[in-house]
Protein backbone atom coordinates (compact mmCIF):
# COMPACT_ATOMS: atom_id res chain seq x y z
CA UNK A 1 0.00 0.00 0.00
CA UNK A 2 1.48 3.57 -1.07
CA UNK A 3 0.77 6.51 -3.02
CA UNK A 4 -2.16 5.99 -5.02
CA UNK A 5 -0.26 7.65 -8.28
CA UNK A 6 2.26 4.44 -7.70
CA UNK A 7 0.07 2.07 -8.61
CA UNK A 8 -1.25 0.22 -11.37
CA UNK A 9 -5.47 1.06 -12.06
CA UNK A 10 -6.34 -2.88 -11.30
CA UNK A 11 -4.16 -2.60 -8.37
CA UNK A 12 -5.67 0.09 -7.01
CA UNK A 13 -8.96 -1.36 -7.45
CA UNK A 14 -7.85 -4.64 -5.38
CA UNK A 15 -6.40 -2.66 -3.01
CA UNK A 16 -9.53 -0.49 -3.07
CA UNK A 17 -11.74 -3.40 -2.00
CA UNK A 18 -9.42 -4.40 0.66
CA UNK A 19 -9.37 -1.54 2.15
CA UNK A 20 -12.95 -0.77 2.57
CA UNK A 21 -13.29 -4.23 4.26
CA UNK A 22 -10.47 -3.38 7.09
CA UNK A 23 -10.81 0.44 7.49
CA UNK A 24 -12.78 1.38 10.61
CA UNK A 25 -14.68 3.32 8.19
CA UNK A 26 -14.63 4.64 5.09
CA UNK A 27 -15.90 8.59 4.28
CA UNK A 28 -16.32 10.73 0.99
CA UNK A 29 -16.60 13.78 0.38
CA UNK A 30 -16.09 16.04 -2.91
CA UNK A 31 -16.47 19.67 -3.70
CA UNK A 32 -17.78 20.50 -6.72
CA UNK A 33 -16.19 22.48 -9.37
CA UNK A 34 -19.00 25.40 -9.08
CA UNK A 35 -17.69 25.61 -5.15
CA UNK A 36 -13.50 25.83 -6.64
CA UNK A 37 -14.73 28.38 -8.93
CA UNK A 38 -16.62 30.25 -6.24
CA UNK A 39 -15.11 29.74 -3.15
CA UNK A 40 -11.25 28.62 -4.11
CA UNK A 41 -9.18 25.48 -3.75
CA UNK A 42 -8.48 25.76 0.42
CA UNK A 43 -12.25 26.33 1.26
CA UNK A 44 -13.60 23.60 -1.20
CA UNK A 45 -10.92 20.83 0.31
CA UNK A 46 -11.74 21.91 3.90
CA UNK A 47 -15.53 21.37 2.71
CA UNK A 48 -15.29 18.61 0.77
CA UNK A 49 -12.88 17.06 4.30
CA UNK A 50 -15.71 18.01 6.44
CA UNK A 51 -18.32 16.34 4.64
CA UNK A 52 -15.74 12.82 4.46
CA UNK A 53 -15.57 13.00 7.71
CA UNK A 54 -18.82 13.78 8.46
CA UNK A 55 -19.20 9.91 7.68
CA UNK A 56 -17.34 8.32 9.58
CA UNK A 57 -19.25 5.91 12.46
CA UNK A 58 -16.27 7.38 15.06
CA UNK A 59 -14.99 10.60 15.23
CA UNK A 60 -11.01 9.82 14.55
CA UNK A 61 -8.57 11.06 17.57
CA UNK A 62 -6.06 13.24 14.69
CA UNK A 63 -6.67 13.53 10.93
CA UNK A 64 -3.95 13.51 9.05
CA UNK A 65 -3.17 15.41 5.86
CA UNK A 66 -1.00 15.17 3.37
CA UNK A 67 1.16 17.80 2.46
CA UNK A 68 2.20 20.58 4.69
CA UNK A 69 -0.63 22.90 5.20
CA UNK A 70 -3.87 22.10 7.62
CA UNK A 71 -6.67 23.43 5.39
CA UNK A 72 -9.09 21.76 7.67
CA UNK A 73 -8.44 23.46 10.70
CA UNK A 74 -10.80 23.79 13.72
CA UNK A 75 -12.60 21.62 15.33
CA UNK A 76 -10.28 18.63 14.07
CA UNK A 77 -6.97 18.16 15.58
CA UNK A 78 -4.74 17.76 12.47
CA UNK A 79 -1.19 16.28 11.84
CA UNK A 80 0.23 17.40 8.42
CA UNK A 81 2.74 14.96 6.70
CA UNK A 82 4.23 16.05 4.02
CA UNK A 83 4.30 12.98 1.56
CA UNK A 84 2.05 10.86 3.64
CA UNK A 85 0.78 8.34 1.44
CA UNK A 86 4.47 7.24 1.38
CA UNK A 87 4.80 6.77 5.07
CA UNK A 88 1.77 6.28 6.65
CA UNK A 89 -0.52 3.37 5.99
CA UNK A 90 -4.32 5.18 6.92
CA UNK A 91 -3.01 8.07 4.44
CA UNK A 92 -1.96 5.75 1.24
CA UNK A 93 -5.31 3.80 2.08
CA UNK A 94 -7.26 7.46 1.58
CA UNK A 95 -5.28 8.05 -1.26
CA UNK A 96 -6.45 4.83 -3.01
CA UNK A 97 -9.39 4.99 -2.04
CA UNK A 98 -10.15 9.02 -3.67
CA UNK A 99 -8.60 8.11 -6.58
CA UNK A 100 -10.40 4.99 -7.54
CA UNK A 101 -13.94 6.99 -6.80
CA UNK A 102 -12.91 9.76 -8.69
CA UNK A 103 -11.68 7.64 -11.57
CA UNK A 104 -14.64 5.67 -11.23
CA UNK A 105 -17.11 8.70 -11.71
CA UNK A 106 -14.88 10.86 -14.17
CA UNK A 107 -15.40 7.72 -16.61
CA UNK A 108 -19.03 7.69 -15.87
CA UNK A 109 -19.59 10.94 -17.26
CA UNK A 110 -21.88 11.09 -20.21
CA UNK A 111 -21.12 13.34 -22.90
CA UNK A 112 -17.72 14.01 -22.78
CA UNK A 113 -15.82 11.57 -24.43
CA UNK A 114 -13.71 13.13 -26.67
CA UNK A 115 -12.02 14.69 -23.24
CA UNK A 116 -10.92 11.17 -22.54
CA UNK A 117 -12.07 11.58 -18.98
CA UNK A 118 -11.90 7.50 -18.98
CA UNK A 119 -8.42 7.60 -19.46
CA UNK A 120 -6.92 10.19 -17.80
CA UNK A 121 -9.16 11.47 -14.89
CA UNK A 122 -9.13 14.99 -15.87
CA UNK A 123 -5.69 15.07 -16.07
CA UNK A 124 -4.12 17.16 -18.74
CA UNK A 125 -3.52 14.38 -21.36
CA UNK A 126 -2.99 14.98 -25.12
CA UNK A 127 -6.35 14.14 -26.17
CA UNK A 128 -7.68 16.49 -23.19
CA UNK A 129 -5.90 19.39 -23.76
CA UNK A 130 -7.04 19.27 -27.39
CA UNK A 131 -10.79 18.69 -26.76
CA UNK A 132 -10.11 21.80 -24.58
CA UNK A 133 -8.77 23.85 -27.25
CA UNK A 134 -11.28 22.17 -30.26
CA UNK A 135 -14.71 22.44 -27.81
CA UNK A 136 -13.41 24.46 -24.71
CA UNK A 137 -14.62 23.49 -21.32
CA UNK A 138 -17.88 21.43 -20.21
CA UNK A 139 -19.77 21.94 -17.06
CA UNK A 140 -17.02 19.61 -15.39
CA UNK A 141 -14.33 21.78 -15.80
CA UNK A 142 -12.97 24.51 -13.29
CA UNK A 143 -13.58 27.90 -14.73
CA UNK A 144 -11.53 29.42 -12.36
CA UNK A 145 -8.15 27.99 -13.04
CA UNK A 146 -5.31 29.33 -15.42
CA UNK A 147 -5.74 26.68 -18.16
CA UNK A 148 -8.47 28.94 -19.75
CA UNK A 149 -5.37 31.85 -20.51
CA UNK A 150 -3.74 29.54 -23.11
CA UNK A 151 -6.81 29.15 -24.49
CA UNK A 152 -7.73 32.58 -26.38
CA UNK A 153 -11.12 31.70 -28.14
CA UNK A 154 -12.48 30.12 -24.07
CA UNK A 155 -11.04 32.55 -22.79
CA UNK A 156 -14.23 34.52 -22.25
CA UNK A 157 -15.12 31.74 -19.93
CA UNK A 158 -12.82 32.33 -16.91
CA UNK A 159 -14.52 32.68 -13.99
CA UNK A 160 -12.31 35.33 -11.52
CA UNK A 161 -12.75 35.53 -8.07
CA UNK A 162 -12.36 39.40 -6.27
CA UNK A 163 -10.98 38.78 -3.18
CA UNK A 164 -11.64 42.12 -2.01
CA UNK A 165 -15.28 40.76 -1.86
CA UNK A 166 -14.06 38.19 -0.16
CA UNK A 167 -14.28 35.01 -2.82
CA UNK A 168 -11.98 32.27 -2.75
CA UNK A 169 -10.42 33.89 0.32
CA UNK A 170 -10.33 32.19 3.63
CA UNK A 171 -9.01 32.24 7.39
CA UNK A 172 -7.68 28.81 8.17
CA UNK A 173 -8.90 29.53 11.99
CA UNK A 174 -12.35 31.50 11.46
Amino acid sequence: LTDSKMLTPARRTAMFDEIVTWAAGVGYGEATQREIDELGMTEALRRAAGRALAELPVRPDVVILDGKHDYLGAPWPVRCEIKGDLSCVSVAAASVVAKVRRDAYMASLDGVAEYGFADNAGYPSPIHQQALERLGPTEHHRLSWSYLDDLPQWRHLKRHRNPLAGEGQLGLFG
